[in-house]
């Protein structure tokens, strides 16, 4: 059984409504999952889990939110090299730069993409849940 993290910031509710429907895609799948808010997760738990889900939403002048989300995936980045990993988050403006910036440093550290990342504009509707769901799935 695989054992999936999903780690998220949300600051409207959005991304955490898309965390959810991923950890029930992954649970459906028989993956055990843990979710954590960022300011709970840290790179020295990437070993715990074979597979790891991370979600932020677009802050600024899209880039991911910079006082507990951005800390912490800099101390996860050491161990991005070889590990399975997926992006997801929200945006309100803007073109999703922020997640092909993201994405594109992520396979650069090493990383072995899951799954194309998942971004919506503002609340998930119920394609962008389903979406969601399929990519926990392919996370288990």
């Amino acid at each position: 059984m695989n054992k999936v993290a999903v780690v998220y910031w949300s600051g409207t509710g959005n991304t955490e409504i898309m965390a959810a429907r991923i950890a029930q895609g992954a649970e459906s799948a028989g993956a055990q999952v843990c979710s954590y808010l960022s300011s709970e997760f840290s790179g020295a738990m990437m070993d715990e889990f074979d597979t790891v889900a991370f979600g932020c939403p677009s802050m600024g002048a899209e880039e991911l939110e910079s006082l507990k989300f951005a800390p912490m995936f800099e101390s996860c980045r050491p161990k991005l090299k070889g590990r399975r990993i997926a992006l997801f988050g929200s945006y309100g403006w803007g073109d999703g730069q922020w997640m092909r910036d993201w994405e594109e440093n992520c396979i650069s550290d090493g990383a072995v993409m899951v799954a194309d990342y998942v971004i919506c504009n503002e609340t998930p509707d119920s394609e962008t849940e389903t979406v969601c769901f399929t990519l926990g799935k392919a996370l288990a």
